[in-house]
C-alpha cells in the first residue's frame, strides 16, 4: 500500500514538472500559423472578446448566445468554443468549426436571440483533419 502510494506521488510530481507539452502529441510536419488571424485582430475596428462589453443586457446577450450554442450537443468542441462578442446588442461569433451546417447553426440561435441583423457570422469553416485522416485509411 505504501509503495502504491509512492508510485502514484511519483508519477503526479513528473507529470507537474514535465509540464503540459509533454502531455500533447504533437505532428513534427504540422506547424500552426494564425498570422493571417491575428493580423486581422489587430485591427482596430474588427471586435476582439476582450472588447465585450460589460453592460447588463450585453452580458445577458452573451450569455444566452453561449447557453444555447453548448445545450446542442451535436455541435463539435470547435463549435461550442465560437467567440461571441456582444456590443451594444450586436453580436459577432469568431472562430472555426467543421462544418458549413455548423457555422449555419450557431448563426440561426444568435439571430433568433439577438433579432435579425444583429449578429455578424464571422466563423470559418476548418474541416475535420481527423475525419479525413481515417476515410484516407
Amino acid at each position: 500500500m505504501q509503495a502504491r502510494r509512492y508510485l502514484t506521488a511519483a508519477a503526479l510530481a513528473a507529470a507537474f514538472f514535465a509540464g503540459p507539452t509533454a502531455m500533447v502529441a504533437q505532428d513534427p510536419e504540422t506547424k500552426p500559423d494564425n498570422t493571417k488571424i491575428n493580423k486581422r485582430d489587430r485591427d482596430k475596428t474588427e471586435p476582439t472578446a476582450d472588447q465585450q462589453k460589460e453592460n447588463k443586457t450585453d452580458r445577458a446577450l452573451a450569455k444566452n448566445i453561449r447557453s444555447a450554442i453548448m445545450e446542442d450537443k451535436s455541435l463539435s468542441t470547435y463549435a461550442q468554443n465560437i467567440k461571441v462578442i456582444a456590443q451594444n446588442g450586436t453580436v459577432t461569433l469568431k472562430g472555426p468549426v467543421h462544418s458549413d451546417e455548423e457555422k449555419r447553426a450557431i448563426e440561426a440561435k444568435a439571430t433568433e436571440i439577438a433579432g435579425a441583423g444583429n449578429a455578424r457570422n464571422e466563423i470559418s469553416v476548418k474541416g475535420d483533419q481527423e475525419a479525413d485522416r481515417e476515410k484516407k485509411q
